[in-house]
């Protein structure tokens, strides 16, 4: 289904109307490879092999950088994957670069600069020699990897600014992608990337990018050793795209009294009949299902009566489609110490 809509956001809905409810881009978000002593951002090389296998039963596509933007810019005609990998850790090197090479498969390398070449990270050798595969590209991933969320401007103007100098020193240029490190963000942080020229940042937060998403806050799914199991994996590459107008707070950087959020989320009216949504989210620290209000046929309140007592607060919306696919809403705040 192709909706026309008169769309207004800070994403390429603002001059693209068509909306394709459909299909998606599929962001994988991975880190390391055969480093099993960490398996909360770890995969084993012949598990990562089954999802490439998954991928190609889908008929999904890999995508590379220039690819996602001229998709994105176009029309999303089907489903497609964007491939991305944190750090740069030399297990990624060692263990999946020679997969990826031999099967020619694009995807994106997050680097944070201040690691490079150290025990256990790429050196800008090896990062310039996948780099003239043309399979590659380089994003921005700060310099030191902090929680940049919880610093004050200066500190990480100053952090990333240092990057990007380090990236010119290096590569020649400075990338125009970003990840923000721990996928933590915040509405000044996206300022602040904004104001440094970069077109497109990376969060952690579960969803599929469609036209509707912000481009400073698009979803990925993170892989690693407990949410890379097969039959979980199956369902993430057949998600849905799940479009949205507004959620609220914007902020997803939460002040002490501000815990816990009443969160607003406003859908296209007649895009997707959404009276059957579900709702569920770590607020007490434990999973649990999540009242919902109904404020209009679009429009519903997430009633969250516990604070959020780990850092990260997380909510997680799903409907089920009439393919008996699931359409899929993460939405992460970080929870300030203040």
């Amino acid at each position: 289904m192709i909706l026309l809509l008169s769309v207004v956001s800070k994403s390429f809905a603002q001059t693209i109307n068509k909306v394709n409810v459909e299909n998606g881009i599929i962001g994988l978000m991975y880190h390391r490879f055969d480093e099993n002593k960490y398996p909360s951002t770890n995969i084993r090389t012949e598990i990562f092999l089954k999802h490439i296998e998954e991928i190609n039963k889908v008929n999904s596509k890999f995508i590379n950088f220039q690819e996602f933007e001229q998709i994105l810019e176009n029309n999303i005609d089907r489903n497609y994957i964007l491939l991305t990998i944190d750090d740069a850790f030399s297990s990624f090197y060692e263990n999946a670069w020679p997969i990826l090479k031999n099967k020619k498969i694009p995807f994106i390398l997050f680097v944070s600069t201040q690691e490079i070449g150290k025990y256990g990270y790429m050196n800008w050798e090896q990062i310039k020699e996948i780099e003239k595969s043309n399979l590659v590209t380089i994003g921005n991933h700060s310099h030191s990897h902090e929680y940049l969320i919880d610093w004050d401007d200066g500190q990480i103007y100053s952090d990333i600014e240092t990057s990007i100098k380090i990236f010119k020193e290096n590569l020649g240029y400075s990338p125009e992608i970003f990840s923000y490190p721990f996928g933590e963000y915040s509405t000044n942080l996206k300022k602040i990337t904004s104001n440094l020229n970069f077109k497109y940042a990376f969060g952690q937060h579960s969803g599929v990018i469609d036209i509707t998403k912000d481009l400073l806050e698009l979803p990925r799914f993170p892989i690693n050793e407990k949410y890379g199991e097969i039959e979980r994996f199956k369902s993430i590459i057949n998600t849905l795209p799940f479009p949205y107008q507004s959620i609220s707070p914007e902020n997803r950087y939460l002040k002490n009294d501000e815990n816990p959020p009443e969160v607003r989320i406003k859908f296209y009216e007649d895009l997707i009949d959404i009276k059957n949504i579900t709702c569920y989210s770590n607020e007490g620290n434990k999973w649990r299902r999540s009242e919902i209000k109904f404020l209009n046929k679009s429009e519903i309140l997430v009633l969250i009566n516990e604070k959020f007592i780990t850092e990260r607060g997380r909510i997680n919306c799903s409907l089920l489609g009439n393919n008996g696919k699931w359409r899929w809403l993460g939405i992460q705040y970080v929870i300030s110490e203040l």
